[in-house]
């Protein structure tokens, strides 16, 4: 009597082991997608677009030196104790039409090896019109060794129409490494 248990049992395993190894294979193939699905959202969008981007600054007008702006930066973690993430400077200040640099610092706290990707934000929203830029970490996901740190950086250009009553501009990131990435998008679609 045990033993059409017994296969009942083994066949539950079996389903069971081949659902986690599809949802495995699945979640590898989204950590996969996601840089070109990010890259299409923000041809979409208009954000972030690289070729654009690059024309952009080599064709840029002559600075504005009699306006200045204030540029913030902000660096967040999604839960603590994956990276340590911080901006190089808290902020800037830059003439609208002029190439700026600067870098922001990542280190692995996670014990192993990892792939991270920085999803930026800019604040006002409207910015995103005005604010570009030219090389940037968060263009392509990040591989980190165990316990590596690095400095990652961003060039960027205020275009010279920016509005007159825009004085201060914020750059956010927030940095995930991929499985949080895909637990969020998870946590989203829910």
């Amino acid at each position: 009597m045990q033993e059409p248990e017994s296969n009942q049992r083994k066949g539950a395993h079996r389903g069971l082991v081949l659902r986690l190894c599809i949802f495995a294979l699945g979640s590898f193939a989204f950590g996969f997608a996601m840089v070109p699905l990010y890259d299409a959202f923000c041809r979409v969008i208009g954000v972030d677009d690289r070729i654009a981007l690059t024309t952009k600054s080599t064709a840029t007008e002559a600075p504005q030196t009699d306006r200045t702006v204030t540029v913030e930066f902000v660096a967040n973690l999604p839960t603590n104790g994956s990276f340590e993430f911080r901006p190089a400077v808290a902020s800037m200040q830059v003439h609208p039409g002029k190439l700026y640099e600067t870098t922001f610092y990542a280190r692995n706290l996670t014990g192993h090896e990892t792939v991270a990707q920085a999803v930026p934000s800019l604040a006002p929203g409207r910015m995103s019109a005005y604010f570009h830029k030219t090389e940037c970490f968060c263009f392509t996901p990040q591989h980190f060794n165990k316990d590596e740190g690095r400095d990652m950086t961003v060039r960027f250009i205020l275009d010279p129409a920016l509005p007159i009553d825009t004085d201060r501009v914020t750059l956010a990131y927030v940095f995930y490494s991929q499985s949080q990435l895909a637990q969020s998008q998870l946590e989203k679609n829910r």
